[in-house]
């Protein structure tokens, strides 16, 4: 273990991590899963009422996260709240989960969005799938260069998405033409089931908060930086979901909405003709650029939490003597990513992301029960509101929706767990290599 560096010194600001926050949330689901939505929704009242519970369990996260993140600050995040409120084990099988499940595959899936979208703008004389390894190749490199200048792109692609989403929301309120009554029918069919496979696309989109944690020992002040952090940043993305799907149902109707699997560009479409259709595929591709940015940055520092503890090879837990990253950990997760794009399965694995990362989650909410039960009222810098009651609202409807993921996709439900199982086995594997 002598040869393990240090934590990284502490370079992100309050903006930087905000930015970093809503990175993690906003990729490709905001410009697609409305229509999906709108498919199990009933109506406009329906679909907004599944958009707001979404950003309720997303809010009620972030203080969770918040107050998690001021009691417990340091490298790995979600990984060390596990590892710490539950049991190693658990901390390593969500390591395991993000590597080969939930965040590999997540970025995979995105990689390939943005490459298709890129395409439809340029039309290069390569393929796809080249596109996408460059992409993740790119980002990868760019983080290697340190978290300054891997922050620094995040950012401005969070920026750019921000605009970009603005602009979607003022064209479908203000330049599109109103939904005619036949595209403002309803169309789904009412029921607790249908509201929750919705939900089951509501919470995927709103899914990514809790990664900024992974870089909390890179944050200035992080007791302080990361709490705020992750409230603005998640309040603003609720309020950024909202205005879309505002936007969306005033162009296009309920029934609209359900009828084009690309609700944006149709909205822009109406808006601004064939340019409007053509500034969102960009849109699209910036958008998904800049979550690959967010996940190459900050998914790392999770396996190099886990080299630290001597759960996974040492090299993965060294600092590289310039740039203070993590280098050995950003390239497997690079290497990982490309792999999973190329493996032709990325579609398949992203489905078990909701089933596989929502359980994580409220488990790790479940620690703050432990984590204060622990530190014996002491003072926190940052406490969860209206504590414990937002805290169990986020674990039920987390549960809930895994369960409903099992409803409606049980082989890739059961499938995901049993690669998530196998984890297992190699935590004791490290555990008797470091007895």
């Amino acid at each position: 273990m002598s040869s393990v560096a240090a934590i990284p010194a502490p370079r992100l600001g309050l903006f930087a991590t905000a930015m970093l926050v809503m990175g993690g949330i906003v990729g490709s689901g905001i410009f697609m899963n409305p229509h999906v939505v709108a498919q199990d929704a009933p109506s406009s009242a329906a679909i907004l009422a599944a958009w707001l519970l979404g950003g309720a369990v997303a809010l009620a996260g972030g203080f969770v996260w918040a107050e998690l993140a001021g009691r417990r600050p340091g490298v790995g995040g979600q990984y060390a709240y596990l590892r710490d409120g539950v049991h190693p084990a658990a901390g390593f099988v969500y390591g395991w989960s993000n590597l080969l499940v939930t965040q590999t595959g997540g970025m995979a899936a995105v990689a390939v969005t943005f490459a298709r979208y890129t395409h439809v703008l340029s039309s290069p004389p390569w393929g796809e799938a080249a596109t996408a390894v460059a992409a993740l190749a790119a980002l990868t490199a760019i983080n290697l260069c340190g978290v300054r200048a891997g922050s620094a792109v995040q950012s401005a692609f969070m920026v750019l998405k921000i605009a970009a989403i603005g602009a979607l929301v003022v064209c479908g309120l203000l330049l599109a033409p109103k939904a005619v009554a036949m595209e403002a029918a309803a169309t789904g069919q009412p029921g607790p089931r249908a509201f929750f496979a919705a939900m089951i696309a509501v919470l995927f989109a709103y899914g990514g908060w809790a990664t900024a944690t992974f870089v909390s020992g890179e944050i200035k002040d992080t007791a302080r930086t990361l709490p705020r952090a992750l409230i603005l940043g998640t309040a603003g993305v609720v309020a950024l979901y909202l205005g879309v799907n505002v936007a969306c149902l005033h162009a296009l109707g309920p029934g609209g909405l359900a009828a084009f699997d690309a609700p944006a560009s149709e909205v822009m479409r109406r808006a601004l003709g064939s340019p409007g259709a053509t500034a969102i595929a960009a849109a699209i591709a910036i958008s998904t650029f800049g979550f690959l940015a967010q996940g190459m940055l900050v998914c790392p520092r999770v396996y190099y939490a886990m080299a630290q503890d001597g759960l996974f090879f040492a090299s993965v837990g060294r600092l590289h003597p310039r740039t203070q990253v993590p280098h050995v950990a950003i390239v497997l997760q690079g290497a990982f990513a490309i792999a999973t794009a190329l493996s032709g399965t990325y579609e398949q694995i992203l489905s078990w992301v909701v089933t596989v990362d929502f359980a994580f989650l409220a488990l790790t909410a479940a620690t703050l029960f432990v984590f204060r039960r622990r530190d014996g009222g002491a003072p926190a810098l940052v406490r969860a509101p209206w504590h414990p009651w937002t805290t169990l609202f986020f674990i039920a409807v987390s549960l809930a929706v895994v369960g409903a993921t099992f409803v409606e996709h049980p082989a890739r439900s059961i499938l995901g767990w049993t690669l998530v199982a196998a984890g297992l086995p190699i935590y004791f594997f490290w555990k008797r290599r470091i007895a």
